[in-house]
């Protein structure tokens, strides 16, 4: 006779099958916060232990996977059904639509919100018209992150600041100047912004703990703790940085005496570019390590300002150049403007000179977008030669159809370091 298992024996099993169940709340929270939101709150059916669970996330992501498949429920149900039945605070709260959502009901929701202690809010909503902030997102003094596109702000005359707030993103959001100014000056604590469709060509940045700043076209002010910035701008606004003879770049290099990341690129370079330009900055960048520039190697004041970058960035580790592939239709459809200033480039020998400019710590160069021509050439040339410890030169060209020739030109360039290499990447 078979012998019948005792109901420990069969509880443990049940217990050993079902691990998930058994993990820590705050795993299972971390797992439900990564599921689809309706993915999770069909866990609830699973037993008894997982009813609630879904109601108690803190992470609540509303995106175009919110979808039901009864034709009648619509997203602004899901969202309303999920917020009327949760349970405790909601610390981040993500809503991501491209469809039309009426003004009324997303009021609605960051008003439950403001209520629930919100330390993250990111809000996306792609179509229709731009939805305008409501005053009452102003009062959630816990934000620590905010993130909003295409929306209207203007802040309440009983708008104190965010005094909690490190990081902020604003894209393709319509305000006035002095709003934003007046944001930016009351948030004491905000370490990281990004800005994304900005109109504003010259701009005061009041943030002195900011280390983070991607940005197009404004000029920095208080901001001397930046660590990482990415700049860039469509068009050239050098004449919009002033009239007069004094270099663009010094004005923008003196506002970052602790930078260790940046990245220029568009038409950044050749604003920076405009003004006198001496050897090297007034004071070097002792602590930059990681530079990566979109440049235009026909223009020789381009190429000038980087060298004076290099030659002033001691530490340097890593570098990376970018060549705007507009360039290359340029020259290949015989743009004259452009076949002079190659011409200027290559028969100018003052660029590089007899210089002896060694980068002692440079490790890591990275050339893109580039085709047989001398001056980019020269360039990496200069590079080999004044770079004693580099490691690893990658070299990713426009075309494949001179790739060849270009290989060759690079296998014959003399090195400063014995253990570079250099890595051709195709195009």
């Amino acid at each position: 006779m078979e012998q019948r298992e005792p109901p420990k024996s069969r509880l443990k099993s049940k217990m050993e099958l079902d691990r998930i169940s058994n993990l820590p709340s705050d795993v299972i929270e971390q797992i439900l916060s990564h599921l689809p939101i309706r993915e999770a709150v069909r866990t609830s059916v699973l037993s008894s232990n997982w009813r609630y669970k879904s109601a108690m996330l803190r992470h609540l992501l509303f995106d175009d996977r919110c979808v039901s498949t009864q034709k009648h429920i619509t997203f602004v149900d899901i969202v309303d059904h999920v917020l009327l039945g949760h349970i405790g605070p909601i610390h981040k709260f993500r809503l991501s639509h491209r469809g039309r959502l009426a003004n009324w009901d997303v009021d609605r929701w960051i008003l439950h919100l403001s209520r629930n202690s919100i330390e993250e809010f990111i809000l996306e909503i792609w179509g229709g018209y731009r939805y305008r902030i409501p005053s009452y997102l102003f009062s959630c003094q816990n934000m620590i992150h905010l993130e909003l596109l295409r929306c209207v702000l203007k802040l309440p005359p009983t708008f104190k600041g965010f005094r909690n707030l490190k990081s902020l993103v604003i894209s393709h959001v319509i305000l006035a100047q002095d709003v934003f100014e007046n944001l930016i000056a009351c948030c004491p604590l905000l370490e990281r912004l990004t800005l994304i469709e900005f109109n504003f060509a010259h701009l005061k940045i009041d943030a002195p703990n900011l280390q983070f700043l991607a940005v197009e076209g404004v000029f920095l002010i208080n901001t001397l703790n930046l660590i990482d910035v990415c700049v860039s701008t469509h068009t050239n606004v050098g004449q919009i940085w002033g009239c007069d003879s004094s270099s663009n770049f010094v004005k923008f290099m003196v506002h970052l005496p602790h930078i260790q990341r940046l990245k220029i690129q568009g038409f950044f370079l050749q604003s920076l570019a405009v003004g006198a330009l001496s050897a090297k900055l007034p004071k070097p960048c002792l602590y930059l390590k990681f530079l990566s520039i979109w440049v235009d190697f026909y223009d020789p004041v381009e190429i000038l300002t980087i060298l004076c970058l290099l030659r002033s960035s001691p530490a340097v580790q890593e570098l990376e150049l970018s060549v705007d592939p507009a360039l290359v239709l340029l020259e290949l459809s015989g743009d004259h403007e452009h076949q002079a200033a190659l011409s200027e480039v290559t028969e100018v020998n003052s660029l590089y000179g007899n210089w002896i400019c060694p980068f002692s710590q440079l490790r890591f160069v990275k050339i893109s977008y580039i085709y047989n021509v001398k001056a980019q050439l020269d360039f990496i040339r200069f590079l080999l030669l004044n770079s004693p410890v580099l490691e690893k030169i990658i070299v990713k060209p426009t075309y494949a159809d001179d790739s060849w020739e270009l290989v060759k030109q690079l296998l014959r360039l003399g090195r400063a370091s014995v253990h570079s290499e250099i890595i051709f990447l195709d195009p």
